[in-house]
Order: C-alpha cells, then structure tokens, then sequence
C-alpha cells in the first residue's frame, strides 16, 4: 500500500474549459488498473467543452453548485454530496452554475491509450444559458 503524494494544481487548458477551471490529479493509471481520478474546481461561469468518455465518467460534487447537461437535453442541477454517472459514449458537459462555484471529484477508466476522453467543441454562451433555464 502507498501513500499518494499530493499533486500540483494546474489551470486547464483554455482549448478544453471555458472561464477558470483548475485540476489537481488524485490518481493516474497504474496497470493493470486503468483509474483515472481529480479533483476539478470550477468558479461561477466556468465549464468544460462538450465531451464523452469510452468508458463512462463518474462526478462527485464536493461543494458548491453546477451543472451536467447532455447532448438530449438531460439538465442535472448537482449539489454538494450528490453523484452523477454519464454513461460511455454519452456527450455532456460540466460547470459552475452563473454564481456559483463547484468542485467535484472526477472518476474514469482510462483505455489502453489514455484517458478515453473525446474533446469536442466548446459549450456556447447560449447553450450555457439555456441550461439555466431547464
């Protein structure tokens, strides 16, 4: 058993998020476990882009308030204690809601080349605010 040292925060990278979201790794892959974890903090307005992941993702809120929205449509206001699982393949995003921040533990399984994770394009300004709305 090994005590993980404590990862650097970093910025992520404005071609991925909008607004200012900072990551702190928990856990990268060790084979034969493929389990990615971080911890992701999102200040109010801040979100990914549009993305999926091979394997499915699964959020755990640990303050504040934000926002998973699907690609149908699906709003899911998230709170503080609250767990979200988007299953693979599933385009989605995640962020802070207009005023409020949030931070949430990601958790994924990774593929053999990497994270699973596709990037897609970034979440407009009024698909964002549409998300308010539901």
């Amino acid at each position: 058993m090994d005590l993980i040292p404590v990862n650097d925060t970093v910025k992520t990278p404005a071609e991925r998020f909008t607004g200012d979201v900072y990551l702190t790794m928990i856990k990268t892959p060790e084979p034969p476990s493929r389990l990615v974890a971080s911890l992701v903090r999102f200040t109010p307005g801040a979100r990914t882009n549009w993305h999926s992941h091979a394997v499915g993702q699964t959020l755990h809120v640990t303050e504040g308030v934000g926002l998973v929205v699907t690609r149908h449509g699906t709003v899911i206001r998230m709170r503080a204690g609250d767990t979200v699982w988007t299953p693979p393949g599933e385009e989605h995003w995640h962020g802070g809601t207009n005023t409020n921040c949030m931070s949430h533990i990601a958790m994924l399984e990774g593929t053999e080349d990497g994270d699973g994770t596709t990037w897609l394009e970034p979440v407009t300004d009024e698909e964002y605010a549409a998300a308010h709305q539901a």
